[in-house]
């Protein structure tokens, strides 16, 4: 039986540059994604209680338009529609915390 490391390897023989570059790609999404949630956790230590700072947002949507690009590159419907509406959440959030600062912010 072949070891996990095996197997990838045999499976990255079989394919080219340019699908090669791509799964760089989704794995790069991957960890913008996961580190939203490293992020989240560093702060909510820090601060002893259970926050969502804006950089959440931002790895969020930097994860999630990777992992779209490499959603549309499979052709996968389903990752497609469940990275599209994410996106839409993150972009959102961003949006409001933008209104929020702008109306708290000293006038000029």
């Amino acid at each position: 039986m072949q070891s996990l490391l095996e197997a990838a390897a045999t499976y990255l023989n079989t394919l080219g540059p340019r699908e090669i570059v791509w799964i760089g790609i989704g794995f790069l999404g991957q960890f913008l994604f996961m580190m939203r949630f490293l992020w989240q956790w560093i702060q909510s230590e820090r601060q002893r209680r259970s926050i969502i700072p804006i950089a959440f947002w931002y790895f969020s949507l930097a994860g999630g338009m990777t992992l779209f690009a490499y959603a549309v590159h499979r052709r996968d419907p389903v990752f497609i529609t469940g990275q599209s509406f994410g996106l839409l959440v993150y972009a959102r959030n961003l949006l409001l915390i933008g209104r929020e600062k702008r109306a708290s912010a000293p006038p000029m």
